[in-house]
């Protein structure tokens, strides 16, 4: 047993893009992806940026349509303006938290005012640190082959996303996988405007993520989420929880 499972992982090894990958199991790379946002100062080699791409674009998408389009941002100029178009989601985010509230839900108005969103500092702040991360992504997806069921439905929409979203996050799986760690936000999505501009995008572009990705300063390993019986149960809302 021991042998065959030694041949598995070097099998696991293979040439990929004509360059050794990294053997992780799979259910390690899952619980240990945690949401890496500050980097040590090294830059990642472009092999590994192109076998992450290359490993993540096999994700699922509606109809196998395969929507979604990765600019790798790396001219100075571009980032530090990513950063600014970031800061006002982030306060509002912020400011929220300081009341109480969960930032940006769509299901409770929220209560804070204009004069404590600008109240936040953004020293040192948290956009401009994942703006100038080793390796920058935004991730965007082409509405014309999205298929959204629920847009006509009396709520935000949040169908489209089950055809970027496990492309981005194969990306992060494979980052881990390569030894690296990354996070999805999406704060630069409420200044898409812009950000269409800054990059060119034509109108059936929507921008969905920007993920920051390098050698995290600390890798976790032990991280906390919810047992199964917490958020699932058999045949209804309330229901018997399963698991337990």
């Amino acid at each position: 047993m021991l042998h065959q499972h030694r041949a598995r992982r070097a099998a696991t090894r293979a040439q990929v893009g004509g360059v050794a990958s990294h053997a992780m199991d799979l259910y390690e790379v899952m619980r240990t992806a945690f949401s890496a946002r500050d980097f040590i100062d090294a830059p990642v080699p472009d092999e590994v940026v192109h076998r992450i791409l290359e490993n993540a674009r096999f994700a699922p998408s509606g109809g196998n349509r395969q929507g979604w389009h990765v600019i790798i941002v790396r001219d100075d100029a571009k980032r530090a303006r990513l950063a600014d178009l970031m800061l006002p989601a982030f306060r509002r985010y912020r400011a929220q938290q300081q009341i109480g509230e969960s930032p940006w839900q769509t299901v409770t108005p929220t209560a804070v005012t204009a004069e404590q969103i600008a109240s936040v500092p953004t020293g040192g702040s948290f956009p401009a640190q994942l703006a100038m991360a080793p390796v920058v992504l935004l991730i965007c997806v082409d509405l014309r082959v999205v298929a959204s069921m629920d847009h006509e439905l009396d709520r935000v929409g949040v169908i489209s996303g089950a055809s970027i979203y496990p492309f981005a996050w194969n990306i992060l799986l494979a980052a881990r996988n390569e030894g690296l760690g990354g996070t999805l936000t999406t704060f630069i999505t409420a200044a898409e405007p812009d950000v269409k501009e800054l990059f060119n995008l034509p109108a059936y572009m929507a921008v969905c993520a920007l993920l920051p990705i390098g050698k995290p300063v600390r890798q976790l390993t032990k991280l906390r989420r919810k047992p199964v019986p917490d958020f699932t149960t058999v045949d209804a809302w309330d229901g018997e929880p399963f698991g337990r």
